[in-house]
């Protein structure tokens, strides 16, 4: 764990390119990305020389949600330099000792050893992208007008099952916007099924029409006026 900096470089451009769409999906920075993706790597191989892959991923899921989306300063704390990395240390000791395993703790001394705690959240990012790759997930961003409910659910998943030939992953956005529909993002292709896409498309046609009748009659009266 402690080599977590110093992961092959030529693996890690590698992933970087199979992952990256994860970046723009989640909104994070690339540099961060770029940064969690070394430590998830080193951080998945322990959980898995330990057998426990499953329980830190729960474990940094439950981390992320309940600790660092709530508490926005404790990110801010780990992320200052005016802090020793001993009282970081110190800090996460105190907090979550006994609340998470030996390992995930293990993992933070060493991310707040290399001043990297501003990352914790890339870090997850990349941790969960690299078990969905490890599984042969693929994970699909699907955005439509209003919440699915349980059926159109599982209809999608056994739809998008059939057409990638892996097990999706769904995580569903809300956008009133799009009236009714879906735009389905899987890495860097998005096909747009929305209503309103294709209210555009109809609009942006009617408008071309218009505009070439407008051209054709000009043009007939321009030569008419010649003659």
């Amino acid at each position: 764990m402690s080599n977590a900096e110093h992961l092959n470089p030529a693996d890690q451009q590698d992933q970087d390119e199979h992952l990256s769409s994860s970046v723009e999906s989640h909104q994070i920075d690339v540099g961060a990305y770029h940064v969690g993706l070394v430590y998830a790597n080193a951080l998945l191989a322990a959980a898995q020389s330990a057998g426990k892959v499953d329980d830190i991923v729960a474990e940094f899921d439950a981390l992320i949600s309940e600790v660092v989306n709530r508490l926005p300063r404790f990110v801010d704390l780990l992320s200052s330099e005016m802090i020793a990395a001993e009282e970081k240390r110190a800090i996460f000791d105190r907090a979550l000792k006994g609340q998470i395993s030996p390992l995930l703790l293990n993992f933070l001394h060493v991310v707040v050893e290399h001043r990297r705690g501003n990352c914790l959240r890339a870090m997850h990012r990349a941790l969960l992208d690299l078990v969905d790759q490890l599984r042969g997930r693929v994970r699909v961003h699907v955005t439509t007008a209003a919440s699915l409910d349980a059926a159109a659910r599982n209809n999608i998943i056994a739809q998008l099952r059939t057409k990638l030939g892996a097990e999706p992953v769904i995580e569903s956005q809300v956008d009133p916007a799009l009236i009714g529909g879906a735009v389905f993002r899987v890495g860097d292709t998005v096909y747009d099924g929305s209503v309103a896409s294709r209210l555009n498309r109809i609009r942006q046609q009617m408008i071309n029409r218009s505009v070439h009748e407008i051209q054709s009659r000009r043009d007939r009266f321009s030569s008419a006026a010649g003659n």
